[in-house]
């Protein structure tokens, strides 16, 4: 049974990389509803002025921090964010992600490096250096990575074969930096999203039968939602996952069932 307020983020801060659109900004929103203080990081400085201005009239706590994760610096840069806007970092979502497509006997060797650089290497980067002050703090903390339905499964259409070697390595990652930093008091998890329509996934989706048949795979019959992903998300950080790590939950409908 939970405990009055497991699933209260109060008193938090957390980083969300990735928070200018898409399921960043909506995690963002959903952790701040639930408490926490968030640092907004993303390349569209205006996008996330104008987020961290939202969550404010809400009645929540945010900040935005502009960072491309292909900058080396950007992980000690946001880890000092949080704690210079709220005196603390309890947790860190690490979303921000790229895509390419195209055939694999085709594939651009360059884009692909880039994908993995961005998508796991910077990934690295910020949860060590989170980790590093969570572990001086010496209050624990989470970290919540971003895998996808196309880490655990082949993709569709054209190709997209950087992506899902991206999100296969960000799931065993997740399970290898649970394990090290368990000892600490810091639990490691991710979701894997199924369909929800952002941005990124726009030109996989521009017509609408390949839609239809995407959602056709979807046992529950219908794309995610915002909410379907805050509460994932808020669960993963609250003390209600106290005894929840190196996981990675499905957020997709039933899609990744069968």
């Amino acid at each position: 049974m939970s405990r009055p307020g497991a699933f209260s983020l109060a008193g938090q801060a957390a980083v969300v990389t990735g928070a200018s659109s898409g399921l960043g900004a909506i995690m963002a929103r959903g952790l701040a509803e639930a408490g926490a203080g968030v640092v907004l990081a993303a390349r569209r400085a205006d996008r996330l002025a104008a987020l961290a201005e939202a969550i404010g009239a809400d009645g929540g706590r945010a900040v935005a921090h502009p960072a491309d994760l292909r900058d080396p610096d950007h992980a000690e840069a946001l880890v000092g964010a949080a704690q210079a806007a709220f005196g603390r970092l309890d947790g860190v979502v690490l979303n921000a992600g790229v895509s390419i497509q195209g055939p694999a006997d085709e594939e651009d060797l360059a884009g692909f490096a880039d994908v993995l650089a961005v998508n796991v290497t910077a990934q690295v980067a910020l949860a060590a250096a989170a980790a590093r002050a969570m572990i001086g703090a010496g209050r624990g903390g989470w970290m919540i990575l971003m895998s996808s339905i196309i880490g655990r499964r082949a993709g569709t259409g054209p190709g997209v074969a950087a992506y899902t070697a991206s999100k296969g390595a960000v799931e065993q990652l997740t399970r290898e930096l649970a394990r090290q930093w368990a000892p600490h008091g810091i639990r490691v998890n991710a979701i894997a999203p199924g369909y929800f329509p952002t941005e990124l996934n726009a030109p996989l989706v521009a017509s609408p039968e390949r839609r239809a048949a995407l959602i056709a795979r979807i046992p529950l019959g219908h794309a995610g939602v915002p909410e379907d992903l805050t509460g994932a998300a808020v669960f993963l950080a609250s003390p209600a996952a106290r005894y929840v790590t190196g996981q990675i939950l499905a957020v997709d409908g039933g899609m990744s069932c069968w």
